[in-house]
């Protein structure tokens, strides 16, 4: 019987069930959320990381992405709210789309 012990998608102990297994579960307390989550995020960058090809790295891209939602809301903001510092960033300071490499910087 495989111990998992991490934190896993809401439906995953339905689709479990479903499948005709059973499963221990419990919630989370606030604090132990945001240390499963870091470890799920890390998680969740080894296996995008890792992706032989763009589909498998677009998968990798969502999971990251849910959890990003759900630590943002975790902190008290909203996607929109993430969303929005996310733009004022990106007209701050630019984006990544560039894809600018900085080797060093000369202050003579």
């Amino acid at each position: 019987m495989p111990v998992y012990n991490k934190l896993v998608r809401d439906r995953i102990p339905e689709i479990i069930e479903k499948n005709g297994a059973e499963c221990d579960v419990r919630r989370l307390e606030t604090g132990e959320f945001e240390t499963e989550a870091k470890k799920k995020l890390q998680e969740e960058l080894e296996e995008y990381l890792e992706a032989g090809n763009a589909e498998q790295a677009l998968e990798e891209l969502a999971d990251l992405l849910e959890l990003i939602y759900c630590l943002s809301e975790h902190h008290g903001y909203s996607r929109e709210e993430l969303e929005s510092l996310r733009e004022d960033k990106a007209e701050r300071r630019g984006s990544f789309y560039e894809k600018w490499f900085l080797v060093k910087v000369r202050d003579d």
